[in-house]
């Protein structure tokens, strides 16, 4: 997915407001003082069956000495430089101030596609006369939104996505497994695609871009071909100072998101930390099938049992994602290379595999005859029908008499008579329950 959408304009004309609409949940703060929402905030949204990025930026005062605010104005540049689309958000209460003018100026420079959105267009018909002293901005056709009540918010996006790319540009042949190298800086992601490179000689293509960006390399080995995206660092975000970096967060994201297979890079000389449990959490929502390889383990003091001992701390650590495989590498030495991508190709299978839903019926009679559904009030579960319904990861339908009697711990035990009956031990699965006539 590399369609991203930034909503900007000055402060309190109802960005934010926009933004938790159009991505159905509360992720900025709203709230009716300039100045609340001072990073940009990314979520995820679907139009037309495609999904996108929308960022929302802090408000842009253009002429400002304030510090924060020239802070937020350099916020608001950097995401109009990376967006496709921009929407820039003005305030039909107020009327045409001359800071959108500034702004509308700054958006022409930038040569970028605009869609103008006059906000808090609230009553429901005709829009309100004032609308059209917006067209001297001289960004085209102003739209009439109600971000409150998201009235007009579906001609927003349609007007969008007249300038976004019919596919993602970077789209590669379906046999190719695409995967993506995320970690905490200095875990060695850039070291381990420069060593796999390096020793094959047979990069296809090397789309340039700088080390903050992800960056992918096309690369052939033992007759298959891989593209590895590499990712800035994802820090902690009391770590994150500088303004560009906060958008290298957004792209690692991204990265996820157009992945099949996801390598967690964990450096053995710190151990597991809490970052790395955000960067693999995410991965793991995103149902994308990983790798955990420990890097710069030659560079630790081993006994016959260290080994043993980092993998059993790592599965407690990683209990959330207990499916994934651990691998000891060096990016330096090339120690383990093989098995890495050993790895990445089982669980990228396992990850794609689809069952047929008369195996899955055979599984789910016997599954139910060895352990009884559980019951309540003399009421008992009943399983009718599996099916698998998409892959990446494997989802699978069960269609029962009743939701609340489907236990979790009935939910976690079928899951685990599928992983072990069509060998998904390496890829996250779901389970989708419905009552039969949904």
């Amino acid at each position: 997915m590399n369609r991203l959408i930034a909503i900007v304009g000055r402060p309190n004309v109802g960005k934010s407001t926009l933004f938790n609409k159009l991505i159905g949940q509360r992720l900025s703060i709203v709230e009716d003082t300039p100045g609340v929402t001072r990073d940009r905030i990314y979520g995820k949204a679907e139009w037309r069956n495609k999904g996108f990025m929308l960022v929302d930026t802090g408000g842009i005062e253009p002429d400002t000495k304030d510090v924060i605010l020239s802070q937020m104005r350099e916020q608001a540049q950097l995401a109009i430089d990376s967006a496709n689309v921009i929407i820039f958000v003005v305030d039909i209460t107020t009327g045409m101030t001359a800071n959108d003018q500034s702004v509308a100026d700054m958006l022409l420079k930038s040569g970028k596609p605009v869609v103008l959105c006059v906000n808090k267009c609230d009553s429901v018909g005709e829009p309100p006369a004032e609308i059209y002293e917006f067209y001297n901005l001289g960004l085209g056709d102003p739209i009439p939104v109600s971000s409150v009540h998201g009235h007009g918010t579906g001609d927003l996006l349609d007007a969008a996505f007249e300038f976004m790319p019919e596919d993602d540009a970077d789209d590669y042949d379906d046999s190719i497994i695409k995967v993506a190298v995320i970690g905490k800086p200095n875990a060695g992601k850039s070291s381990l695609i420069n060593k796999i490179a390096g020793e094959q000689r047979v990069i296809v293509s090397d789309i340039a871009g700088t080390t903050r960006d992800a960056i992918d390399t096309v690369i052939e080995r033992d007759g298959e071909k891989y593209v590895f995206i590499d990712t800035a660092g994802i820090r902690r975000k009391s770590k994150i100072t500088e303004s560009v970096e906060k958008y290298s967060v957004l792209r690692a994201y991204m990265a996820i998101d157009r992945a099949d297979v996801c390598v967690i890079m964990i450096d053995a000389n710190e151990g597991y930390t809490e970052q790395d449990s955000k960067v693999a959490g995410y991965a793991h929502e995103q149902g994308k099938a990983c790798v955990i390889a420990v890097n710069k383990w030659d560079s630790i003091e081993k006994t016959d049992k260290t080994m043993n001992e980092f993998r059993k701390k790592l599965e407690v650590d990683f209990s959330f994602m207990s499916y994934a495989p651990f691998v000891f590498i060096s990016a330096l030495t090339g120690q383990r290379i093989d098995k890495l991508f050993e790895l990445i190709r089982y669980t990228a299978e396992q990850n794609s595999r689809r069952i047929t839903t008369g195996m899955l019926n055979d599984l789910l009679s016997y599954a139910t005859a060895r352990v009884q559904p559980p019951s309540d009030k003399g009421k008992r579960l009943k399983l009718y029908y599996m099916t698998q319904a998409s892959t990446k990861p494997p989802t699978f339908v069960v269609f029962c008499n009743s939701k609340d009697l489907f236990h979790y711990s009935y939910q976690r035990y079928i899951e685990n008579q599928v992983r072990e009956s069509f060998s998904l031990d390496s890829t996250p699965i779901r389970i989708v329950v419905r009552e039969r006539g949904e």
